[in-house]
């Protein structure tokens, strides 16, 4: 049979011949006049060689072959009815595993106050969080395995980006660091010994790019591969690093840091949230994407130094 060619409307008469095996209340159950019913059922009878309704006596009856067709096509029907009811995602009964990547300080800001989140409302959803790796590295393949990236930029092709907050610079140091107020003054910034952060997939430390186009260097001691571990250095040295300022402010008090606003001010940071585009009308990923845009506007106010 040729599938181009057969309408649809023609398997919903179908069902309701086979439900009713009757015309009439064919007709009725729905919608169409008796004689675009028969006019169906002949067609029917053309393209399947069978009669499918034959009369016995005073009824009439389904064919072997009609009665053989009867739970498959209603099967059949309501699987392309599905087809075309959205998506219903319901976080309080689902087993869903989301995979998101992101560095270290969005983790940081953003993971434990959005699983308190998930706590009452979605106990069963995974979050399942892989390392950063920047664009220039992100395989095809890997990239279809995650359900969405927090990252600075725009370079994460087949993704859509969305604002998700904004973030700025500043020097954590130990709490009793002896250059702090020194720090404050492009001799004193050159004269410390700093700790970078290089992620991977990156050859530079993002904030060195920027002083060089300022033609500022500084001394770098130690480079780390995430921002946490930098502020655990900078904590127990006299190394500083130049972090986010909403990490420092998050992590100040158990690790008894102090914030130095830098002697030049590189100006807003912004994080995104990207999202595969071919998920954006998932149900799920609907639901991740606005807790984490809820989780992230409660992150409050930038304050800046």
């Amino acid at each position: 049979m040729n599938l181009a060619a057969l309408d649809l409307n023609l398997l919903v008469a179908l069902d309701a011949l086979l439900r009713e095996a009757g015309v009439s209340r064919a007709a009725m159950r729905i919608g169409l006049s008796q004689p675009a019913t028969s006019h169906a059922l002949r067609r029917l009878r053309e393209l399947l060689g069978d009669p499918l309704l034959v009369r016995v006596g005073p009824r009439m009856e389904l064919t072997p072959r009609a009665q053989a067709m009867r739970a498959p096509l209603a099967q059949t029907l309501e699987q392309v009815r599905g087809l075309f009811v959205p998506d219903v995602f319901d976080a309080g009964a689902s087993d869903r595993h989301f995979r998101l990547m992101m560095p270290d300080l969005a983790v940081e800001l953003l993971m434990p106050p959005l699983m308190k989140k998930l706590d009452g409302a979605a106990p069963g959803i995974r979050i399942n969080v892989v390392p950063w790796r920047g664009p220039a590295i992100l395989t095809a393949e890997f990239a279809r395995s995650l359900d969405m990236v927090i990252s600075i930029g725009n370079a994460f092709k087949g993704f859509h980006r969305q604002l998700l907050y904004t973030d700025s610079d500043a020097l954590a140091v130990r709490h009793d660091h002896p250059q702090r107020t020194r720090l404050r003054s492009i001799d004193g910034f050159r004269n410390a010994r700093h700790v970078a952060v290089i992620l991977r997939g990156q050859s530079d430390d993002l904030i060195d790019d920027w002083l060089r186009s300022k033609d500022v260097d500084r001394q770098i001691a130690l480079i780390v591969p995430s921002y946490i571990e930098a502020l655990h250095v900078a904590a127990r040295t006299d190394l500083v690093a130049f972090v986010p300022s909403r990490l420092i402010a998050a992590l100040a008090k158990p690790l008894s840091l102090a914030a130095v606003a830098p002697p030049l001010d590189p100006g807003l940071d912004e994080q995104f949230m990207f999202t595969p585009t071919r998920a954006q009308f998932d149900s799920g990923s609907i639901w991740l994407r606005k807790i984490m845009l809820e989780t992230a506007r409660e992150l409050g106010p930038l304050k800046r130094r």
